[in-house]
Parts: structure tokens; C-alpha cells; sequence
């Protein structure tokens, strides 16, 4: 009878182990029969980290499934923020995928900030040779050169400390599950270390179930209410959509989901420039027909078109292949479901423009506030935020800086709050362009401020005087007490734009940590990031 070993050449043994091994095995079958094979040792799973930078939690979510995936495929994985990683996490788990988005202007995710810095530490990281990686970079071709910018610097700094990149980086646009889908597939085939794999079934893909982003719910608009004064020069809506029957629910600090449309005055205009056919019949990615001018309206991006030259003489399928697919847009949630059951609530400012004599106008925002009709449906889902969490010790106080249409979550924070009766301060920094007209949500602010629900409320509006004032400037003047509050375990939030309000908010509490706390700029940095580490500095921007 041929001689067949019972451990496998691959296993994680010498050659000298495996003999001794399968003589040892050889023996117990003999006295044992075939049960005795159930006490054999178990070939050792491959481990893998799938690690995540991750802004708005599209990252975190993906690095998270595909852990499960490359589990059920017999990888020893665990997915992990970057925040909770050092680079000599790398070499112990040897084969990491890692799965970044890009925020700002190229900017690396909150959370993927100080791993950034410790492998750019010169002479401090160490080298990463033997460790396998691949990259997948999230991002979006609107912005430019910056596009997946901070994948491409983790890919080059990876390579640089001698890690081996088993799979080229994959720069993603907005609609990334398919290019994900083909990336991790290469990775997990070429890190099983066989290329049999490759035929191997695949573990069952997650099946998901409810209302999701492929499954959007569609919900009636139940409200649509300028916040803003009839004389002022913004137009920002509180919206309300319903989720009567649908069996979705959220957590304060989440964003939706909203499915738009594209304006049919702006899609009738591109059409006739082009001279094409409204009617022609176009055949969508899923497979479906419809008509072109329906097909502009519902499924493709059309906003780099406006005001643009047509391409002369360009034929219509060559026309449509180079249209993006439009996109759902997300929107910070401005309600707690606890303080209003089967509704939620959004806070969007309407975007409209000139440029060079044409008019723009912000495709969502614009859809949500002129376009759709109440009453009417429109596809929503939720999309989970785990990085912008209120704290689940109710006592802690929570100080909070969301100026214009930035106040979304801390109107969903204060509403579940007071639902909750948490016992934490509340400290609110707001602004906008003037009292008189801006102060959105001014009511129920001032009715929090009245009851004591609002520990602390500080305004800023920027054009009621001559010297311009920020949420920034408003803090600065409240130092001592903002320091106060940190070092009782405030948590400190942010929320709004990105490029500047952002940055300028955490320049401020750089500083405050400084002259209040008594600092060095070293030690402040530390102290921030120490705050991130324990999730008590978060930020929603955009």
C-alpha cells in the first residue's frame, strides 16, 4: 500500500516535525481507526490585516466585509482602523491589504493620520521587508489631482520601506464595489500562496437584506421648510422624508442616503446641443433601455457638462460611454428617530451659481429643494458613521462646532440627548452670515439654551460687524473654559466644511491646548492625537 503523509509539506512544520508527526499519526490509525484523525493538528490559517483609513466609513465598512470574506476563504483576517496600528503591526501579520479614502485636498482620513506619521518618521519606522501588500485607494475624480492622493502616498511609502506589493494599487471612483470586488479577489488568490486558489470556490458572498444602497427604500418627502429668512443670500431646507413601513432605524451621527436626479431644463439643453435624439434608446449598465432624455435625467452625471462646447461631429455611444453613472448623495442626519419616530431629518443648503455668464446649480441640493415634490418618493438608505458617535458614557460632556448647515448632527446630538436625559454638558459653537436671517434651527437652539439642555451656546456671524467672526474666533475667546472642559473628558466634535472650516477649527484647538494647557506645540499634537485615539475628537466634514 503506498505510504501517503497525513501532514502536508505546506504545514507549518520542519521536515524533520513532519516525520516524526506522521509516524506518530500512523501508529494512532492503527490502534484507533479512522476517528483518531479528528485529534490531528490543524493546518495553521494563513493570517491576513486588512487595515483601514477611513473619513466618512466607506472604508471601515469594506475592510470589514472583506475580513469576513477572507475568513470564510480560510485566512486568519482582522480588519483594523489604521489609528489602532503601528507600523510594526505590518511585519508580525506579515500579509495586509489596506483600504484608504482620500478627504480635503489629499488629505489622509482622521484616522489614518498618525500611522502616516510614523512611517514618515525617518529612522524610526522600521523596514518592512517580508511583509505582502496591496493597496485600495477610495476617492473621486471630481477633485483633480488630488484624486485617491492618499492611497497613492501609503502605496509609495509601503514600497519604499521594502514591502513587496503583491497587487498594483487600484484607484477608485465614487462607485467602487466592482473594482473592489476584482482587487481583493487578485489579493486573496495570490496571498493563499497557491495558484490553485484561483479555482477554488469562493466563500458565499454576504447576502444583504432589507433597504440598502442596492435596495434603496422609497420614501415620501413629508416636509421642505426654508431656515433662512426671505431676505437673506442663502436658501438652506430642513427636509423630512418618511420610513413608515420600511423597518430602517439609525444612530445620531450617521448620514443618508438620497438617490437624486439630474434637472430636465440643464439635460435639455445638453441634449439639443448636441443635436442628439431625446428618444434614442439607451441601454443602461444593468441591461435595461429607456430614453436618452430619461436616461440623463435618472442614471448619468451630466454637471461637467454644463456651459461646455459640444465635441463636434461626437457620435451618441461615444457620447454615453464617457458619462459617469450618478451617484446617490449622502447627507448628514439632522434628528434622533427616538425624538421623531418613522421620519428623518436633513439640513441642506441649496447650492446655485454663476460662472462666466451660466448658471449652475448643485445637482442634490437643488433636487431636494426645488424639484422633488412633498408627497413624492425618492430611493434613501442609511449609511453607518461609526467614527461620529456620541459617547456611550452619558455623564461626559460633549462640546460640539457646526456652523451653517454643519448644525445637522449636533441638532440629531442634542435631540437624543435630551430624549436620553443625559446628564453630560452640552456646548455648542454655531455661525453663519447674519442672526437676523442665518440662525438656522433658532427655536429649538434657544428653547435648549432656556430649558439648560444647552450647557453653553456661542454664536458667530461672520457679517454683523465690520471685523469678520468665526466659530474659530468664538473659541479662542472661550479658551480657558473649552480647556476646562477637555481635561474633564469633553468629547470634541466637528462638523462642515473641509477645506477650510475644518482646518481652521483644529488650528484653534491646537492653540487652545497650547497657551490654556500650557503646551508645547509637541505636546499639543500629542494631546490631539491622543483625543482621536480615544474617539473623543471626531469629524464629519466634507
Amino acid at each position: 500500500m503506498t505510504h501517503v503523509p497525513l501532514i502536508p509539506e505546506n504545514a507549518p512544520f520542519t521536515a524533520e516535525q513532519r516525520f516524526w508527526l506522521n509516524g506518530f499519526l500512523a501508529g494512532v490509525l492503527s490502534r484507533g481507526g479512522a476517528a483518531a484523525v479528528a485529534a490531528a493538528p490543524a493546518e495553521a490559517k494563513r493570517p491576513l490585516l486588512i487595515a483601514f483609513g477611513s473619513q466618512s466609513g466607506n472604508a471601515e465598512s469594506l475592510a470589514k466585509r472583506l475580513a469576513r470574506e477572507a475568513t470564510g476563504r480560510g485566512f486568519a483576517a482582522r480588519a483594523a482602523g489604521l489609528d489602532s496600528l503601528q507600523p510594526a503591526d505590518l511585519l508580525k501579520d506579515k500579509n495586509v491589504l489596506l483600504i484608504t479614502s482620500t478627504w480635503g485636498e489629499g488629505d489622509m482620513p482622521d484616522n489614518a493620520i498618525s500611522f502616516w506619521d510614523a512611517i514618515n518618521q525617518n529612522g524610526s519606522s522600521p523596514k518592512l521587508e517580508g511583509v505582502q501588500y496591496s493597496v485600495l485607494a477610495l476617492g473621486d475624480k471630481n477633485y483633480g489631482d488630488t484624486f485617491c492622493l492618499a492611497g497613492k502616498k501609503l502605496d509609495e511609502r509601503l514600497a519604499e520601506l521594502g514591502a513587496t506589493r503583491i497587487v498594483d494599487r487600484v484607484d477608485c471612483d465614487v462607485d467602487f464595489d466592482d473594482l473592489a470586488k476584482k482587487w481583493s479577489t487578485n489579493a486573496f488568490t495570490l496571498l493563499s500562496g497557491s495558484d490553485s486558489a484561483a479555482a477554488a470556490p469562493a466563500a458565499e458572498e454576504e447576502k444583504e437584506t432589507g433597504y440598502t444602497k442596492k435596495n434603496p427604500f422609497p420614501s415620501p418627502l413629508l416636509a421642505n421648510v426654508a431656515l433662512n429668512a426671505s431676505n437673506s443670500s442663502k436658501d438652506t431646507r430642513h427636509i423630512a422624508f418618511s420610513l413608515k413601513g420600511s423597518g430602517l432605524t439609525y444612530e445620531v451621527g450617521d448620514a443618508l442616503g438620497v438617490f437624486v436626479q439630474n434637472c430636465a431644463e440643464v439635460v435639455d439643453s445638453i441634449i439639443a446641443a448636441h443635436a442628439f435624439d431625446p428618444e434614442a434608446t439607451i441601454t443602461l449598465e444593468s441591461g435595461a433601455t429607456c430614453a436618452l432624455r430619461e436616461a440623463m435625467i435618472k442614471h448619468f452625471e451630466v454637471r461637467h457638462l454644463v456651459g461646455k462646447t459640444p465635441e463636434a461631429g461626437i457620435a451618441l455611444p461615444a457620447f454615453i460611454e464617457g458619462l459617469r453613472k450618478l451617484q446617490p448623495r449622502l447627507y448628514s442626519i439632522a434628528s434622533s428617530v427616538n425624538a421623531h419616530p418613522d421620519e428623518v431629518h436633513l439640513c441642506v443648503g441649496a447650492v446655485r451659481y454663476s460662472t462666466d455668464g451660466v448658471q449652475h446649480k448643485g445637482v442634490a441640493s437643488t433636487f431636494l429643494s426645488d424639484r422633488l415634490p412633498l408627497g413624492e418618493t425618492t430611493g434613501i438608505y442609511f449609511h453607518a458613521a461609526n467614527h461620529f458617535r456620541l459617547p456611550t458614557d452619558l455623564s461626559k460632556p460633549v462640546i460640539m462646532v457646526g456652523p451653517g448647515t454643519g448644525i445637522a448632527p449636533f441638532r440629531a446630538f442634542l435631540e437624543e440627548r435630551e430624549v436620553t436625559k443625559a446628564p453630560g454638558k452640552n456646548w455648542l459653537f454655531f455661525g453663519d452670515q447674519k442672526r437676523t436671517t442665518d440662525f438656522l434651527y433658532h427655536d429649538q437652539i434657544i428653547g435648549w439654551v432656556q430649558t439648560g439642555h444647552l450647557t453653553r451656546l456661542d454664536t458667530a456671524f461672520s457679517r454683523d460687524q465690520e471685523e469678520k467672526i468665526y466659530v474659530q474666533t468664538r473659541m479662542m475667546q472661550a479658551a480657558s473654559e473649552l480647556w476646562q472642559w477637555l481635561e474633564e473628558g469633553a468629547y470634541f466634535y466637528v462638523c462642515g466644511d473641509a477645506k477650510r472650516m475644518a482646518k481652521d477649527v483644529d488650528q484653534a484647538l491646537h492653540e487652545i491646548i497650547q497657551t490654556a494647557g500650557g503646551k508645547t506645540v509637541e505636546e499639543a499634537a500629542a494631546y490631539v492625537n491622543e483625543m482621536k485615539k480615544a474617539k473623543r475628537y471626531a469629524r464629519d466634514v466634507y
